[in-house]
């Protein structure tokens, strides 16, 4: 696993990417949300009112660091993320300054 700090307009967050087989599971975590890769279920986190988006990338391939999901563009967001003003089309980093 990896873990690694990602400095955000006005506070940071935490990056992990955990290895599974030939994919990675990848987020970014605030003191208010999350967003990750395709692997999450933001409905059911909206459920405990927990604010989280997902992204799909941008280049074509599949999102495997926290780069492509800074870069990737939001595809979800759940009732809690549009909340706090997230919404489906702006860049995974757009999204958790907004967390």
């Amino acid at each position: 696993m990896v873990n690694e700090k990602v400095q955000l307009t006005s506070k940071q967050a935490d990056g992990y990417v955990i290895p599974l087989g030939a994919i990675n599971l990848v987020m970014v975590i605030t003191d208010v949300g999350m967003v990750g890769c395709g692997a999450f279920d933001v409905e059911a986190l909206d459920g405990f009112d927990y604010p989280s988006a997902r992204v799909k990338s941008t280049t074509g391939g599949g999102i495997a660091t926290i780069d492509d999901l800074l870069g990737g563009e939001v595809k979800d967001a759940n009732g809690a993320a549009k909340e706090l003003g997230v919404q489906e089309g702006m860049s995974g980093r757009e999204a958790l300054d907004r967390m």
